[in-house]
């Protein structure tokens, strides 16, 4: 006699949303302050409403570098089960491609867990391709379980397996361009630059920089030729500009050089203008203008009106108008050489300080 063997299956009642938190004007919400955050608007997912809570300037004095976003229950009277995650939009492509996610369980109302949401460090946020134009999108994924009380469990029928599908990949276009540019075999331009060759995609610059799709395509001398000469740039400079336009990300860097870093930013800044990538030179100034310092900001204040950087400029007009580094300042090197080369400067500095101290 054959046995016959059935299956069911009991599962809880789930239900699934997505909640997408545009943020405009990002740098106007920078400085409000450790555990001070924006909210979204209320959106509803398994019966419960919730929001989006972003803190630009950390959610707790242990990460004040950070930025962080979480969720928040609002629904009163209510507890619930919640799967989450929390994603990062890339500018450049429209995708998500940074993500964190978690469980919480019997979320209570009102209650907003920010350690189990999402956190990046502040400076490696604002140099990313999440960041563009002084905006972030922010995509929040929600699994709820729907807890009900019931004399008998819900039980599933019989049916036939269902086609899995997988789900489509994450793009990481930009990981492969980097590659790209570490295959030399494939390039079909080099450069030398301070003694070193250097190989590159014509193509790739020329989308990239107006001034190469010149010299490359262009009626310019060296369209017809497949070697160019790079003057007045050091070869680490170049190469860091190259993995900017193959990646819109700057190379990883030795976190302790200090003023090497310093450095290679104020060079590389330089090169951004000469060749018109002016994202790179956006992420450039931003970097300059969270790192200054008495011995440094004269230097750069010095470059930013060479190379119109008004952003720049108007940081470190500011930075030196605060009395308590005015002196330090005006005794260093930098300064001196400041009033030499860049005297309409100063004029702008006495407004600014005028200005100030009336304030």
């Amino acid at each position: 006699m054959t046995m016959r063997t059935t299956v069911s299956t009991c599962t809880p009642e789930t239900e699934q949303g997505k909640h997408v938190f545009e943020i405009l004007g990002y740098s106007k919400h920078r400085g409000m302050g450790n555990l001070e955050s924006i909210s979204s608007g209320t959106f509803s997912v398994g019966g419960h409403d919730w929001a989006v809570l972003f803190f630009p300037d950390g959610y707790s004095s242990s990460n004040r570098d950070d930025i962080c976003a979480c969720l928040r229950h609002l629904s009163k009277d209510a507890k619930v089960q919640a799967s989450w995650e929390i994603r990062l939009v890339d500018k450049t492509t429209g995708l998500p491609t940074f993500s964190q996610k978690g469980d919480m369980a019997w979320c209570h109302p009102s209650s907003c867990f920010p350690g189990s949401g999402m956190v990046k460090n502040r400076k490696v946020f604002e140099a990313s391709v999440y960041l563009r134009d002084d905006h972030l999108t922010i995509e929040c994924h929600l699994t709820i379980e729907c807890i009900v009380t019931v004399k008998k469990p819900r039980v599933s029928a019989t049916e036939l397996l269902k086609k899995i599908e997988a789900p489509l990949p994450l793009s990481n276009i930009t990981e492969q361009l980097g590659k790209l540019l570490e295959a030399e075999e494939t390039t079909d331009a080099t450069f030398s630059v301070g003694g070193e060759t250097i190989g590159a995609h014509r193509i790739l610059l020329a989308l990239q920089s107006p001034v190469f799709r010149a010299e490359l395509y262009g009626p310019m001398k060296e369209s017809k030729e497949k070697h160019v000469t790079i003057e007045d740039m050091q070869p680490a400079v170049f190469r860091a500009l190259l993995h900017f336009i193959y990646t819109d990300s700057l190379p990883d860097v030795d976190q302790n050089a200090g003023e090497n870093n310093s450095e290679l930013i104020l060079h590389l800044l330089m090169a951004a203008d000469r060749y018109a990538v002016d994202s790179l030179k956006l992420v450039c100034e931003s970097i300059l203008g969270k790192n200054l310092d008495v011995e440094t900001v004269s230097t750069t204040l010095s470059l930013a009106y060479q190379h119109n950087c008004d952003r720049l400029k108007d940081i470190c007009l500011e930075f030196i108008s605060s009395s308590s580094v005015m002196d330090a300042v005006m005794a260093t090197d930098g300064y001196k050489n400041l009033k030499t080369t860049c005297p309409y400067a100063l004029i702008d500095m006495l407004e600014k300080t005028r200005r100030f101290q009336k304030a």
